[in-house]
């Protein structure tokens, strides 16, 4: 039987709220693009009481830029930004007596880890560091997975009902006209043919070949809860199990 989780970055100032109930886990800004500890705080609290699986979200400490400026740092200064991100939330989780199950990487650090084995492995390393049972969430076939990987991190592969893909299978840039899909429907349309056919139509008509535990939804676009609604419907309709990943090992 077919399943897959369902996920949405949160705590970036936007309804985070009318997206719970179609969701199966959050990554939730901790400080380096949004995100505060009043907001990490609110959004813990929230999400735990829907039952959502928790992540951080870290990303380069660029709030100016929303995160999705590739910056150059050296790797102990990312290294140090990241674990300092994820164990902000980690600790803001704890007091609320839940603890935190993955970390997904936001922006610009994750499409550059993605392709940059050395940035990944910066990542990757951090995430360990802070607590080696977290899984590490990123794209399909990303260098990212195979960094964590070689450490012995649990990894995610990640597709995206709301983004179109480049023909290489990374996302779309931002700066195209059609990188974001807006319609519902069409995101619906999208993660059936990710989940049931392990592909995507890329924004030049090819198709290309994805595979993924966890399709993410954008709480930044626009009408977020009703795409969200719209995929999960489809995804059940279609006898699709939405759920938490499973760990696989314990820890």
């Amino acid at each position: 039987m077919r399943r897959i989780d369902l996920n949405a970055d949160v705590g970036e100032g936007y309804d985070d709220r009318a997206l719970f109930p179609f969701l199966t886990s959050v990554n939730i800004a901790c400080g380096g693009h949004a995100g505060d500890e009043r907001t990490m705080v609110d959004v813990v609290r929230d999400a735990a009481a829907f039952g959502l699986a928790l992540g951080a979200h870290p990303s380069y400490p660029d709030r100016e830029h929303f995160g999705r400026r590739e910056t150059a740092m050296r790797p102990a200064e990312l290294g140090r930004a990241v674990r300092e991100q994820v164990n902000a939330l980690a600790e803001i989780a704890a007091a609320a007596g839940v603890r935190l199950a993955h970390v997904k990487p936001h922006g610009a650090l994750y499409n550059t880890a993605a392709r940059d084995l050395d940035i990944a492995r910066i990542v990757a390393r951090a995430v360990g560091e802070v607590d080696p049972t977290l899984r590490l969430v990123g794209l399909g076939g990303s260098q990212l997975l195979e960094a964590g990987r070689e450490i012995g991190l649990e990894v995610a592969a990640e597709a995206f009902a709301d983004r179109r893909y480049a023909p290489d299978g990374s996302l779309a840039p931002r700066a195209l006209d059609r990188a974001l899909i807006r319609d519902a429907e069409e995101a619906a349309d999208q993660a059936e043919h990710i989940v049931r056919g392990h592909e995507v139509v890329a924004i030049d008509g090819t198709r290309v070949r994805v595979r993924a535990d966890t399709l993410c939804i954008h709480g930044d676009t626009d009408g977020a809860a009703a795409i969200a609604a719209a995929v999960r419907r489809r995804l059940e309709e279609s006898g699709i199990v939405v759920a938490r990943l499973e760990r696989t090992r314990v820890g």
